[in-house]
């Protein structure tokens, strides 16, 4: 069963669990973040972003592309570090061979910093996150135009003139609306704080009981619940949606812990990627 939650505007739907799969549809940007477990229904998605090529992240890329083909589906865009482009691809060439058909990608390789279009009035950029292997997370943004504070006394009739006059009246500004950020030290919100401002921000949370502790987390390059909760009153975020648990915890064990250890401030902000009840997906 898959698991779906509410972020404000945004749908974030599939699975995580850490260290087996990861794989999540945001159908309203038309992205699919990672592919870790082919989904059949996900495998429309014409837009694949790839945090890193650990097998959780990335190992069900093939079966997409072979699930594609089936409904007659061409090859989709698959944005990714530039690092692992070129083994990705001889994977994919492998796997072709093996299968003896075609396993193609049009990949858009990113680095920390590039910004790209993705569609229409969606724009994404790429930020480094922190793990053994090359590995980024992505925000996207829109970018719309706002009417420069000296103008905006004006009636609309006005504005339209000097605007078809070809006067400047507008900025551009940048609306950040959603952010995925995975399998990364916490120290990345510290480097990329732009992630507190996020409209929705998708984030890791890996560990989450004293059992496990912030070092065995860090040493591992992933992010303990403790973390989370000691800059509670830094996250500006409509919706933080924590992700990526790990095996060791029971569904009900994740929600029942997040709702005793995050201050009430941020909870109410918070979206548990996990099923309700019973055992993970699989």
């Amino acid at each position: 069963m898959l698991t779906e939650v509410q972020a404000g505007p945004y749908t974030v739907r599939g699975v995580s669990v850490g260290g087996v799969y990861t794989s999540l549809l945001v159908p309203e940007l038309g992205v699919l973040l990672d592919a870790g477990i082919p989904i059949r229904s996900f495998a429309t998605t014409d837009r694949i972003f790839l945090s890193h090529g650990h097998s959780d992240h990335a190992s069900a890329l093939g079966s997409l592309l072979g699930i594609r083909a089936l409904v007659g589906k061409g090859p989709p865009f698959v944005y990714l570090p530039a690092e692992i482009e070129a083994p990705v691809q001889e994977a994919l060439a492998a796997l072709g061979r093996l299968h003896r058909m075609k396993s193609e990608i049009r990949t858009v390789p990113l680095r920390p910093g590039d910004t790209v279009k993705v569609q229409q009035d969606v724009w994404v950029r790429a930020f480094r996150t922190h793990h053994p292997v090359p590995s980024l997370g992505y925000q996207f943004l829109r970018r719309v135009a706002k009417l420069k504070p000296e103008f905006r006394e004006l009636p609309p009739a006005e504005i339209g003139r000097r605007r078809q006059a070809g006067e400047p009246l507008f900025d551009e500004v940048e609306r950040l609306e959603l952010a995925y950020c995975t399998d990364t030290l916490s120290n990345v919100l510290e480097r990329q704080p732009s992630l507190f401002d996020s409209r929705v921000l998708i984030l890791e949370c890996t560990f989450i009981d004293a059992e496990r502790t912030v070092r065995d987390a860090q040493e591992r390059a992933h992010i303990h619940l403790e973390e989370i909760a000691s800059m509670a009153d830094r996250f500006q975020n409509e919706a933080l949606v924590l992700m990526h648990f790990s095996q060791a915890y029971s569904p009900a064990q994740v929600h029942a812990t997040l709702q005793a250890r995050l201050p009430a401030s941020l909870l109410e902000r918070v979206r548990v990627f996990a099923p309700d009840a019973g055992r993970w997906f699989g």
